[in-house]
This record gives structure tokens, sequence and C-alpha cells, in this order.
């Protein structure tokens, strides 16, 4: 991880860790950094979710910007992916998303993508770092008329939204099917981007459709909604006799699924169901999915068995996007619902991603539960440890944690496994064992996380 930059942005507390003065400078020195090449005017397209402190934060971007001499163009309230859409589609230089995703309403972060709609390497993250706490560059600032306009898009959420509806109908078209009436679904938005989005898409589609947590008041993005918090969603679903639930983070990059029995259908999952489909179609380019080490072990198992290859990267979705494009992958994601349709998106897109499995279920005729039952899930634990930034940092050279880690996976053999790493998004260390014996790797991960405890508090 970088110094402002973790696996998903620059993140905080708004105005406390993630400050305006910090997203000023961020805006700042990412126009020098992305037109460092070209000579003409930078055209930066900002987006944002529905946080009390993004449109802070967006004034504060579109002013950094505006001072090296770019112009800004705000998308308003709109998801990650359709940013990153969007700024091929119109061709700018560089878009910016204000979101911290999954996290609550006093979270907020900076993702910044790239003129071609992917984030941004590591090396340009390092640059932009340099240019602010290093003052290894100034950032020229320009007075009178070079100094950069801003304009609102009146169109984003309908060409974001014709986009989506045109992926689908084209995969329903291709198998002589005009849309999804017959399914009943229910649709969790987190309070979030997506609210902005899905009811005009689904309900284009489908002629029996529920909206859950879909009214952003600023303060209840993500509050026992979405992709994090699916309880609400899998009561819904079972009361309503829904044929599937799909729930999408604050952002809308990430997407979970409930079965028709509430079950949740996790990301790895739903790559299993995405990679097979895409194999049986003869589709499945390379044959081979993308997930993380996170991943559970019974994905790895699924693979075997239905003769995929399957590629390991470290987590954050931007590396299974790397293996993708490196070695010409079309599937790939992560199991908190992160999912990468290469063919169609640049990065993660939950909206994406219940269509595509939307689509699945209408064509094959089979259940959410039978098309999930493919892959047998392994037993797994995850523990979240609250450490201090000082202790996160000290985390890979404390030799008592590395001994615990080395115990636990001497224990388990080739019966299992443990990862233990630190959040790239928050002050944690997150714990995740694997196993046969459901109640061995819980005793193991407990005792791994306390010594964590002790040593990094």
């Amino acid at each position: 991880m970088g110094r402002l930059f973790g696996t998903d942005g620059a993140r905080g507390i708004a105005n406390s860790e993630l400050t305006c003065e910090l997203a000023m400078q961020i805006g700042r020195a990412a126009a020098m950094v992305l037109t460092a090449h070209t000579n003409k005017r930078p055209k930066v397209l900002i987006g944002m979710d529905t946080r009390a402190s993004s449109q802070m934060l967006e004034s504060a971007i579109s002013a950094g910007l505006c001072s090296v001499g770019a112009d800004v163009m705000l998308l308003g309230e709109i998801p990650t992916p359709a940013v990153a859409y969007l700024v091929k589609k119109y061709e700018y230089d560089a878009a910016v998303m204000i979101s911290a995703s999954h996290n609550p309403c006093e979270y907020n972060g900076i993702k910044i993508f790239q003129g071609t709609g992917y984030k941004l390497p590591d090396n340009l993250e390092e640059e932009i770092e340099s240019i602010i706490l290093d003052k290894t560059q100034v950032p020229p600032v320009k007075v009178g008329g070079d100094v950069g306009r801003i304009t609102s898009s009146k169109t984003a959420r309908t060409d974001y939204s014709n986009y989506l509806k045109s992926i689908a109908k084209n995969d329903l078209k291709e198998y002589d099917i005009n849309n999804l009436n017959g399914l009943r679904i229910a649709v969790d938005c987190s309070n979030g981007a997506s609210s902005v989005i899905a009811p005009n898409v689904f309900m284009s589609l489908c002629d029996d459709c529920y909206f859950l947590a879909a009214h952003p008041n600023g303060t209840n993005i993500n509050e026992k909604c979405g992709s994090t918090h699916l309880e609400v969603l899998q009561d819904f679903v079972v009361r309503n006799k829904c044929d599937a639930g799909l729930a999408f983070d604050g952002d809308a990059d990430r997407f979970l699924a409930v079965d028709e029995n509430g079950q949740v259908v996790d990301g790895d999952k739903l790559i299993a169901i995405f990679a097979k489909y895409l194999k049986n179609k003869d589709k499945l380019k390379n044959n081979t999915a993308v997930v993380t080490v996170m991943s559970n072990m019974g994905f790895f198992k699924f693979c075997e068995e239905n003769d995929i290859n399957c590629e390991k990267t470290k987590v954050g979705d931007r590396y299974v996007l790397e293996s993708m494009l490196e070695n010409d992958y079309i599937i790939g994601g992560e199991q908190s619902g992160h999912i990468i349709f290469r063919e169609f998106a640049t990065t993660g897109d939950g909206e994406l991603s219940a269509l595509k499995l939307l689509c699945i279920m209408k064509e094959s005729g089979k259940k959410l539960s039978e098309l999930a039952s493919e892959m047998k899930v392994f037993p797994q634990v995850l523990i979240n440890v609250r450490v201090s930034d000082f202790g996160k940092a000290r985390f890979p050279r404390d030799k008592e944690i590395k001994n615990a880690i080395e115990s636990a996976e001497k224990e388990l053999g080739d019966t299992g496994r443990v990862l233990v790493r630190v959040s790239g998004t928050e002050p944690l260390v997150r714990v995740m064992l694997e196993g046969k014996d459901e109640e061995k790797i819980n005793v193991l991960a407990q005792e791994i996380a306390e010594v964590i405890k002790e040593r990094l508090l």
C-alpha cells in the first residue's frame, strides 16, 4: 500500500483524515501527473456517491483541478463503474470518483481513473503521493483565463443506463428472449449510487421488481443495507417469494446475490456461475477465471472439477484486472463481489454483474440456488482485528504474530489454510482461516486474533 492510496484509492474519515485541503492537493497533483505528456488543456470528470461529505469533497477536488488549468465536468451522484465507462465514452483525460464504497457515511474516498477507464497503476499513485508529501514537483497554478472551468453533465445517468440495458438486451436476444419478465427480483441499492440507476434499468427489463434502500439522505448509505448487510434483503426475498435478491454497495462496483431460499450467493459462487456458463458457451477465453488469494478453497475445487484454469492474485480488484489484461482473460473478481467482465467494463460493475446473472437464470430456466450449488463452500472464518496506524505498519515485522500464524498452518496441514493480511482500506488486520473442521479453524482464528490485538493495538 502507498502512503495516501490503499488498494482502492485514498480513503478516511471525511473532513478529519480526508480533508478538503488534501482533496484539493490530490486534484492538483493528479492533473499534473495524468497530463504530463500532453500539451492540451486537461479535461476531468468527477462523480460521487450519496454521502453527505461527497459534495464538499467534490468542490475541493474541482477547485484543485481548476487551479492548475483543468476543465471539470460534474457527473453528480452516479456509480463508480459509470465514471469508468463515461471517461472513455466522453474522451476525457481522467476521472475522479468520490466514494468510500461499503464504509459507513462518515468515511469517504477518492478513486482516480485514467482516460482509458482503468484505475491508476501503483507507479502513478506513487508519483501523486510524492508530489503531495515530498514536494518533488510544484503543480503549475494558473491565473486569469487559464483557470479551469466547471460544467455539469445532463446526460451521464442516461448514457450509462442505456449502456447497461443494451448489454442485457443483446444477451437476451442471442437466446431469442425479449426481456426478464417472469422473474421476481428484489434490489437493495444500499441507499447509495445505484439508487439513481437501478430502478430505471431493472424496471425496463423486468415487470416484477422491488427496490429496497433506494432513498439516500446523505447519512444512511450502507446503514444496515447493501452488500455488507444482507439480512433485510434475505428476509424480504423469502417473504415475497422472489426468485433472487440483488445487493450493491455504496458506489455499486460490487454485488452479492440472495437465492430464492434466502441464502447468500457470494462473489466466489457468482464467478463460478459466470465462468461455467461462459465455458459451456465456448466463450471463456483462455479457459481461465481470475480470483484473489481470499477466494474460498471451494472455488479452486470447483475449477478442478470443471476443467477451468484458476489464476490467483493479491487482494484487490486492480490486481485481478492486471492479470486479466496481461493474460487476456475475460472474467474475474473477488469474494466480496467485485466482478469484472472485461469485454464490457474496465472495473468491477455491480449492476452489470447482476444483469448478467438474471440473463443466465432466464436463459437456463434454473433457480439461483441450483446454479449456486455447483460450488461447494469450505468452512471459512474471517475476523477483522482493529489496530492502530502504527500497529498496521508494524504488522509485517512482528515475530509473535508470525509464530502464531505458522503454528496454525502446521496444525491444519493440507486440510486448510491461513491467510492474514492488512486491509488496504481500513485500520484492520484480517484473519482468515479455511478448513474441513469448522470448530478447529474457529479456535485457531481466535488465537491469532488475540495475538494481533496484544501486539498491534
